[in-house]
């Protein structure tokens, strides 16, 4: 009988010590535990903290609030102040269409020109695929393009309030809120810089404005009266007959301006009209006659309204002080000269 070999008796394995097992791995490839999940909450936190694109939010002069997620690549401008306001807020290279009249900054020149105020067409504004579009509060077209399915920016521009509030909309809209009111800024240095020209003989003696060959008038209520008071000039129009009022042609002669303001077309022309020639202003040779680009820049409610000043002011300076006690024809009720 054969002898067996006992069978082998495993090592006795120290008290307490339990047999390594694998443990399942996690759907990241780390094994389960809070050291992991603490990582992974505190990876949600700081994306949930993290801020989010900034919406743009913009309102018009109507009231008409527009959201937008990003800043608009293709802006349609149907007014030229606006044109100007976006061009001086670095945003030229966004628009793809404009009105008929804007001449300024040169580089607007190639872009296709839509028609004026009211006249034009929708389907050619539709046609250039526009993200916003600017224009005039009191033009028509805005509810038609709406319901076109653009979206629309109506801004008002009858004094340096308008001026100021669509400049920092603007600059809102296109990203760079601070460029507005470095905008502003500037604009108000200018005018300062151009009422610091204006000769202390002038100060207080009052100004007729006219706008396009008449009879409307810039009144003490517009930007252009503005503008003018800056310079410490008055005005024969008063605020109560609104921003550019039509006026009857007695009215001025009975004023009696000290200072008359035009085209210079019409300044040639005003001696020739009934009556004017007894304009002391015109006879005295204290008139200021703009050339159309000129006389454009003084009338357009823009960033530009520093410059305009600076025009006015250099040309009042050039001119004969008028007398210290310029006898004044007596002033017929202002509403009794108005159309």
């Amino acid at each position: 009988m054969s002898r067996l070999s006992p069978a082998p008796i495993p090592p006795a394995r120290r008290p307490g010590r339990q047999p390594r097992l694998r443990r399942p791995r996690g759907v990241w490839g780390a094994a389960p535990g809070w050291p992991q999940w603490a990582h992974v909450l505190a990876l949600l936190l700081a994306l949930a903290a993290a801020p989010a694109a900034a919406e743009i939010r913009v309102r018009d002069d109507r009231g008409v609030e527009l959201r937008l997620v990003a800043p608009p690549a293709r802006i349609v401008s149907l007014l030229p102040s606006l044109t100007e306001t976006v061009c001086a807020l670095g945003g030229c290279e966004r628009l793809v269409g404009i009105d008929r009249y804007v001449d300024w900054p040169p580089e607007i020149a190639a872009l296709p020109r839509l028609g004026g105020l009211d006249d034009t067409p929708p389907e050619a504004v539709v046609a250039l695929r526009p993200d916003i579009v600017l224009m005039a509060r009191s033009a028509r077209l805005a509810e038609r393009l709406e319901a076109l399915g653009l979206r629309v920016l109506a801004f008002d521009s009858d004094r340096h309030a308008d001026v100021e509030r669509s400049l920092l909309a603007l600059a809102t809209l296109l990203g760079d809120p601070e460029r507005g009111r470095q905008a502003w800024q500037r604009v108000q240095q200018g005018l300062d810089a151009a009422a610091a020209r204006v000769p202390p003989a002038w100060r207080g003696r009052r100004a007729y404005f006219e706008v396009d060959g008449g009879p409307h008038a810039a009144g003490a209520a517009s930007f252009v009266g503005q503008t003018l008071a800056r310079l410490g000039i008055g005005n024969i129009v008063p605020a109560g007959l609104g921003p550019f009022p039509a006026l009857n042609p007695e009215f001025v002669l009975r004023a009696q301006p000290e200072l008359v303001i035009a085209r210079h077309d019409e300044v040639e022309a005003m001696p020739r009209r009934p009556g004017w020639s007894a304009l002391a202003a015109l006879r005295d040779g204290r008139a200021c006659g703009f050339e159309r680009a000129t006389y454009d820049l003084l009338t357009r409610p823009g960033p530009r309204l520093g410059e305009a000043a600076a025009r006015i002011a250099d040309c009042i300076a050039a001119l004969p002080a008028p007398a210290l006690a310029s006898a004044r024809a007596p002033r017929r009720d202002a509403a009794q000269g108005v159309r």
